[in-house]
């Protein structure tokens, strides 16, 4: 009997030390050769490329909404017949209206997670007038940077074009001297 505690006991610690420590180490090792941008982060002293920023102002290129500023993350739980839902999007395209910008529906729609970091090419595109605006850099050359800063599809076939909010920003203020 006490040979057979004595073998569970040596199996437990040999399976905790593999579970524990063996395991997630090769997993980790794995993720940094496979993975490796992904796998160490991408916080820069600017912020994340794979989180979405909160962008105030008209002279920054704006990312989708979020509904309580970057406090939390997920999805709001508002269905399409919600009147908050309604009432938060009349007041997003009347915001992007004012600035001249005729939006396109990602700029007044939350995404499911709130933290997407990047936007459509065309969204990107559609800032130019109120980006030119507020700096006085030439839309031209908006146009350069944003065409500078797109990516995708993916894998050449999924989805849109995409330009990466924080990114673009970065561009546009090394554009402005600041």
């Amino acid at each position: 009997m006490l040979t057979q505690i004595r073998r569970a006991i040596i199996l437990s610690v040999l399976f905790a030390v593999f579970l524990g420590i063996a395991y997630p180490l090769v997993e980790v090792g794995l993720a940094n050769a496979i993975f490796p941008t992904q796998a160490r982060g991408s916080i820069t002293p600017y912020g994340s490329t794979e989180i979405g920023q909160h962008w105030t102002g008209t002279r920054w290129f704006h990312g989708r909404p979020d509904v309580d500023n970057d406090e939390a993350t997920g999805g709001t739980n508002l269905g399409p017949r919600s009147k908050v839902l309604l009432n938060n999007t009349k007041a997003l395209v009347a915001f992007w209206h004012g600035q001249g910008v005729n939006p396109t529906q990602e700029l007044v729609t939350t995404s499911g997670s709130e933290v997407d970091p990047d936007i459509s090419q065309r969204s990107a595109l559609v800032q130019i007038p109120m980006i030119t605006r507020s700096t006085g850099i030439a839309p031209a050359k908006l146009r350069k940077l944003i065409v500078a800063n797109t990516s995708g599809p993916q894998y050449g076939i999924f989805g849109d074009r995409i330009v990466n909010v924080l990114a673009l920003n970065r561009g546009l203020a090394a554009l402005e001297g600041k």
